[in-house]
């Protein structure tokens, strides 16, 4: 896949995670806090993660491709059924 359609891809995807964590914020509780907490921390170490893969040579695609695997993970667990 080229890897202007990767990022496209990737903004349609991140845009799903914004709004199951908002939703997930707006309910309110611990679990809205712990999410707000996570979401911070988690974008310092991807910054991070990128970063590094950047200055050890990887390309723009490898980064794409792994920031991918990270918000497909975010809406797997956001999109899960809480066991309340």
């Amino acid at each position: 896949m080229k890897t202007w359609l990767d990022a496209a891809t990737l903004g349609i995807e991140m845009q799903r995670v914004v709004a199951l964590r908002l939703m997930k914020i707006a309910a309110g509780g611990p679990a809205a806090q712990v999410e707000a907490s996570r979401m911070v921390t988690e974008k310092a170490a991807a910054f991070a993660e990128a970063a590094t893969m950047l200055a050890l040579g990887g390309s723009s695609k490898k980064v794409i491709r792994r920031y991918r695997s990270h918000v497909r993970a975010n809406a797997r667990r956001l999109s899960r059924r809480s066991k309340a």
